[in-house]
């Protein structure tokens, strides 16, 4: 993604040698520009911050831990709560650690399908930080148009799973139902109106002045500092780096996609903005690409050790339904042996770990989560700035600490 040169100001905030009584104050865990339960410690040098401590862990529920009790289907739900403002990504992203980990070839439409759902995720997860980090900048306009069209975005997700953010859609081998009839179309339509609306959200602010002097050379992380932190995602690609796993590390089929990857130039706030801007444009375009493309034929795989049978067929057929009691009870057998697997979601790279003894629950489950290593750079990029600059750089950094602490 190009963007247009500009003259950088020098950031605030980095002048040498100022020496006085340094003060510690706490920023959050109760706090509006923290975006969660997320608590800074922070040294002040008058108002520049010299030193920063960040601190997560208040929302911490075991998940991981969770995991290791329930089957493999059955711990699905509970991967909405970490991105909860992109759970189907969560979704999708462990059935694929556990089909790779089981050499589970899902079909087709259910590749589609699962495209579509982590596409309008990524922008309904986007729309959402990017209405927050416009009205920690002081745009409260943008917040509500974001919001606008992320409830457009909610009442198809409705449509389709009968929820609105903990979808629980994805299922090892497959997806918990097809399609409803007319969704495809109700997607397309959301479309064609959306991309209006997004050139109007870009237009209120990217250019506004208010908002370039505060993020514009704001919060700077080089190429360099950006992969030594782990960073990944849009954090990563605002720095200038050209990774997307997408692309990288096709998965989904997404290598027969024809999409660009959103890249900044200069690290900063602003260009972390510009990036997912971009990306929601290019979600559009996959979107449509795979509606054009959209396979006939089963959205679960045919084998009735992973696949529950179809509900009719349970009412009906003493067969089904023991097959139907064994997979809720003990879980799909999955064999021994260990994967990895990680999806682009909107936060960066969320990774699933999964250990395998055999049977219907796994021996071990880890997660990559993308906010926990974002937060833990910000020892590194906000000292030398101002207090004032702190909710611009948390903002432009789009973490969510439902996946953080986990």
């Amino acid at each position: 993604m190009e963007t247009k040169e500009f003259t950088y100001p020098e950031p605030a905030g980095l002048a040498e040698g100022r020496i006085g009584e340094k003060m510690v104050i706490n920023l959050g865990p109760s706090h509006p520009a923290t975006h969660g339960v997320l608590r800074l410690k922070l040294e002040l040098d008058g108002d520049l911050i010299t030193r920063c401590d960040p601190m997560v862990g208040y929302l911490h529920r075991g998940q991981e831990k969770m995991a290791e009790n329930l089957t493999y289907n059955q711990f699905i739900p509970f991967t909405d709560r970490l991105d909860y403002l992109a759970p189907m990504c969560n979704n999708i992203a462990y059935a694929q650690c556990v089909e790779k980990l089981a050499g589970i070839e899902i079909t087709e439409r259910c590749k589609a399908i699962r495209v579509i759902c982590c596409e309008l995720s990524r922008m309904a997860s986007h729309l959402v930080g990017l209405a927050a980090y416009g009205m920690d900048s002081g745009s409260w306009t943008v917040f509500m148009y974001c919001y606008t069209q992320r409830e457009k975005l909610c009442t198809l997700f409705e449509q389709l799973t009968g929820a609105r953010m903990t979808s629980s859609y994805a299922r090892i081998g497959g997806l918990a139902n097809d399609l409803p009839e007319g969704w495809l179309g109700n997607v397309n339509e959301f479309a064609n109106q959306f991309l209006p609306a997004l050139d109007e959200i870009d237009s209120l602010i990217t250019r506004n002045k208010i908002f370039m002097d505060r993020a514009v050379g704001i919060g700077v992380i080089t190429p360099e500092q950006a992969m030594q932190w782990g960073l990944t995602g849009a954090n990563l690609r605002g720095s200038g780096v050209a990774t997307d796993l997408r692309k990288d590390v096709p998965y989904l089929g997404y290598d027969k996609y024809e999409f660009d990857v959103a890249i900044g130039m200069h690290g900063d706030c602003y260009d972390r903005w510009l990036v997912r801007i971009e990306e929601m444009r290019q979600s559009v375009r996959i979107v449509r690409q795979a509606i054009e493309k959209m396979p006939d034929g089963p959205v679960n795989v045919a084998d009735k050790m992973i696949s529950l049978p179809k509900k009719d067929n349970v009412l009906r057929n003493m067969e089904d339904l023991i097959n139907n009691f064994v997979l809720i009870t003990q879980g799909p057998d999955i064999p021994a042996g260990e994967a990895y697997f990680e999806a682009d979601n909107p936060k960066g790279a969320l990774g699933f770990y999964v250990m395998s003894n055999g049977g219907g629950v796994p021996y071990r489950v880890k997660v990559r989560s993308p906010s926990f290593v974002s937060l833990s750079a910000l020892q590194e990029i906000l000292p030398g700035h101002h207090m004032s600059d702190a909710a611009i750089i948390l903002g432009s950094l789009d973490f969510v600490l439902g996946e953080c602490d986990r």
